[in-house]
């Protein structure tokens, strides 16, 4: 197995991070080009909901494995549009509170199998081309958020 992990710190409070980010079927927050659904009539915080992305370029399936509104955490497994040659992916992200400051520490990590050849390139592509990303943009909805609602 390899572990792919990345974390950040928002200058913004852990309930208003986790709120935006707590529903699996709400994708919006990582401004990747997508639809999103569950399709399974699953609500987005009941584990076994299957959540359908669809990209221009392809289409991935992630069903919810854990989640948990007190530990501000959800992990989920891919189950098909695996956008790279890894196997038995399976990914966590959680918010934790820093009370100095009230600020929230996010971390992202997915662990996966993949061949010798293969695994540093593309625990670096979720990495950097997925998780930072994907957080950065979250950064910015809440920024956006904040500025909106003062």
């Amino acid at each position: 197995m390899t572990r792919a992990y990345y974390s950040t710190i928002f200058e913004a409070p852990a309930e208003n991070v986790w709120n935006t980010i707590r529903s699996f079927g709400d994708y919006d927050w990582a401004g990747v080009p997508s639809v999103t659904v569950i399709e399974n009539g699953r609500a987005g915080d009941q584990i076994g909901a299957v959540r359908r992305v669809e990209m221009a370029d392809r289409t991935m399936r992630q069903i919810l494995m854990a989640h948990s509104d007190r530990e501000r955490s959800y992990s989920y497994e891919f189950l098909s549009g695996m956008p790279v040659n890894a196997e038995n992916y399976i990914a966590t992200l959680r918010v934790t509170p820093i009370v100095d400051g009230n600020k929230s520490f996010i971390e992202w990590f997915a662990d996966f199998d993949a061949t010798p050849d293969d695994r540093d390139l593309i625990r670096d592509a979720f990495v950097t081309n997925g998780f930072a990303v994907w957080l950065r943009s979250l950064r910015a909805r809440l920024a956006q958020s904040e500025w909106d609602w003062g």
